[in-house]
């Protein structure tokens, strides 16, 4: 996307970057009744210790506009990726910037993450009615349902899983 750089989250992001993916999680309605999660949102450098922060900024202003945690599988992040996968969480994107390719970027970049380390899959968890545009964003993508992936964390919270494979070329 133009006038859009993905790159690793520094330190001196972590703030921004966990006021705006608590912000984004609430804006979707995802936080209604969760009890703690806002927190581990909010944590990200226990996030960065255990995968890869990456955040894209707007190439003009320098503004954040939005944030991914990049897993492999066995780190305490993971939640369904098992050997050979890769998965991502935490997805989120500044309400404000919404619509400017920028969910897009992030999914691409991990994408390219996962290829880049050899991996077969990426592998996801979407919340069961989540909005819309985040499905429309992955099907896009090629990312099918994997209901051997499916969980339930909490009750109440039911997540779909969903898996891209990956080309090695």
């Amino acid at each position: 996307m133009s006038g859009l750089r993905v790159r690793p989250a520094e330190s001196a992001d972590f703030p921004a970057v966990a006021r705006l993916t608590v912000a984004a999680y609430e804006a979707d309605g995802q936080l209604k009744g969760e009890h703690g999660y806002g927190e581990v949102l909010a944590d990200v450098s226990t996030r960065a210790a255990s995968g890869e922060v990456l955040v894209a900024v707007d190439e003009v202003t320098g503004a954040l506009l939005g944030s991914v945690t990049f897993v492999l599988p066995g780190t305490p992040f993971a939640e369904l990726a098992g050997p050979g996968e890769a998965e991502f969480r935490m997805l989120a994107v500044d309400p404000g910037a919404q619509g400017r390719g920028v969910g897009a970027a992030l999914v691409e970049a991990c994408v390219d993450r996962a290829t880049g380390l050899g991996c077969t899959a990426v592998v996801i968890c979407v919340r069961a009615g989540m909005a819309d545009p985040a499905h429309r964003l992955y099907s896009r993508r090629g990312f099918v349902r994997s209901p051997e992936k499916d969980w339930t964390p909490l009750p109440g919270v039911d997540l779909l899983g969903l898996r891209l494979e990956l080309t090695r070329g």
